[in-house]
């Protein structure tokens, strides 16, 4: 890479594009999300509103839209949702949109019952499906 300050060195410019390509992956991911997570990651990557115009909008304190944003910003990177999509030969639709719920929603089994109209004891049961595919080491 060329390097245009002399004066930086090869970590700070590791760091710089290790932060890069962490963005890129959100901007990429953010199209998962839907409703106001994805008009606040929105608002966050691609007009680069900052938390206190954001929390003016929406009503609430500050320190509210950071946390939900770090939230949502952690589900995104830790890619479980995209290990499940990637295995989805493996899943039917119902079992791809608990995982959904609860890898990038961040729904609790209880909430995903309601909001899907199973028992709870169907959603523990998908979810103890998906985490054991998920751990099973995948070929490359």
């Amino acid at each position: 890479m060329l390097r245009i300050h002399e004066n930086i060195s090869e970590e700070a410019m590791q760091n710089r594009n290790e932060y890069r390509d962490r963005v890129d992956l959100l901007r990429n991911r953010v199209s998962l999300l839907r409703g106001r997570d994805r008009l606040l990651m929105t608002m966050y990557l691609e007009n680069g509103n900052t938390f206190r115009q954001m929390a003016r909008l929406a009503g609430v304190n500050e320190s509210s839209i950071a946390r939900r944003i770090n939230k949502i910003v952690k589900r995104l990177l830790d890619g479980q949702y995209i290990t499940c999509l990637r295995n989805s030969e493996k899943f039917d639709a119902d079992e791809l949109g608990i995982a959904k719920d609860y890898f990038l929603e961040g729904l609790s089994l209880k909430k995903i019952a309601s909001k899907r109209k199973y028992t709870f004891y169907r959603v523990r049961k998908t979810m103890q499906k998906i985490q054991g595919i998920m751990r099973v080491p995948q070929k490359a």
